[in-house]
């Protein structure tokens, strides 16, 4: 009889200190490059309190709207984008990423980013978007499919760096969280 290793979506952290972030894993693009943005945020807990040891992940288009099917996430050659990153909270559970400004993927729709959250006391990873701010976010399906109050969640503020996006997961902010088909 075979055993079947636990993946991290199985078991209790935290262990993401060790071996899951990696150097240079929350810079998609050099802080110095033309057109680079800082999207960052702070991950909180129901009570409002910083989340010091969650681990996220980030997916995006490039700045025109193209989905990199580039390798080489792991091992950064400083010019490549890949569009993914992997980054962990600090002790203020602030979360900092260098990349560019994603474009949509399909006329008409709104541009975002994908993010991922695992942490502890999660049994499983957490899903959701970050919404880029534009004219066509009053048209994207998934924000007009949810209730008027809650659609603010998804979207991300512009700042002097960037993007702002704090994820709150318990509580009366409650980010929406995403389930994707096959997911548990």
């Amino acid at each position: 009889m075979s055993l079947i290793a636990a993946t991290p979506g199985q078991t209790i952290g935290p262990f993401y200190g060790y071996a899951l972030p990696y150097p240079g894993g929350n810079e998609l693009v050099p802080a110095q490059s033309p057109g680079s943005i800082r999207f960052h945020g702070t991950v909180t807990d129901g009570d409002g309190m910083p989340v010091p040891d969650a681990m996220l992940e980030i997916w995006q288009a490039d700045a025109t709207g193209v989905v990199s099917r580039a390798a080489g996430s792991l091992r950064r050659d400083g010019w490549t984008f890949t569009g993914w990153g992997r980054v962990s909270t600090d002790n203020a559970g602030d979360f900092s990423f260098t990349t560019v400004e994603p474009g949509a993927t399909e006329p008409g729709k709104a541009a975002y980013i994908l993010v991922t959250v695992f942490g502890r006391g999660l049994l499983n990873r957490l899903f959701t978007r970050a919404y880029v701010p534009g004219p066509n976010i009053v048209k994207e399906p998934l924000l007009q499919s949810l209730p008027a109050d809650r659609r603010d969640t998804l979207i991300a503020q512009r700042d002097a760096e960037g993007l702002r996006f704090d994820i709150h997961l318990q509580g009366e902010d409650e980010t929406v969280f995403l389930r994707y088909p096959g997911h548990g």
